[in-house]
């Protein structure tokens, strides 16, 4: 699939089959993840992947802070990417001091790039995705046993399709760009 095609064509998927993903195809959209970019190349992001069953119930019903829409996606997705950071690395010094004036906001910034890149690779293998903001991030790293320096600041819903999704409007670029002369 064409890069430009690869992203006008993904799309947040929150239906999908009962079939599972092959650890193959999991481990290939994370060494396709691996490349996106990070700051001083620290490369922060680890993922999580989550498809016991009694365990995603326990996230879904525990710690998306009561959010249904995300219960239920969980709870159809047949596997769960929970995204977590080495905290204290992008945007820092070796002293621990701030590299910029965002402080630690590059965790965030090399995290996002990451969850696109994820989510693209998964599209290109036909997996569907979508990411999940709104949950209880202490007590997923609680329920999954992650460790201190870890910092869970995401979770990625994936499977196949059940149908397809038509694209939703779009701004204009008239909308997004402003030239300054």
């Amino acid at each position: 699939m064409e890069a430009l095609e690869c992203i006008k064509s993904r799309r947040s998927v929150r239906k999908y089959k009962e079939e599972s993903i092959s650890r193959e195809t999991i481990e290939k959209i994370i060494e396709s993840a691996a490349f996106a970019p990070s700051w001083k190349n620290t490369q922060i992001t680890r993922y999580t992947i989550v498809e016991n069953e009694t365990i995603k119930a326990k996230i879904a019903e525990e710690a998306v802070l009561g959010f249904t829409f995300n219960e239920k996606t969980i709870k159809r997705a047949p596997a769960i990417a929970v995204q977590s950071i080495v905290k204290g690395k992008s945007g820092f010094e070796p002293d621990g001091s701030y590299s910029t004036p965002k402080k630690d906001g590059w965790e965030m910034f090399d995290a996002g790039i990451s969850a696109e890149a994820f989510c693209l690779a998964a599209h290109t293998y036909g997996v569907g995705t979508v990411i999940l903001g709104y949950a209880d991030y202490d007590m997923i790293r609680e329920i999954l046993g992650l460790p201190e320096d870890k910092e869970v600041v995401a979770i990625i819903a994936m499977g196949y399709h059940e149908t397809d999704n038509p694209a939703p409007a779009r701004l204009s670029v008239d909308e997004l760009l402003n030239f300054v002369e």
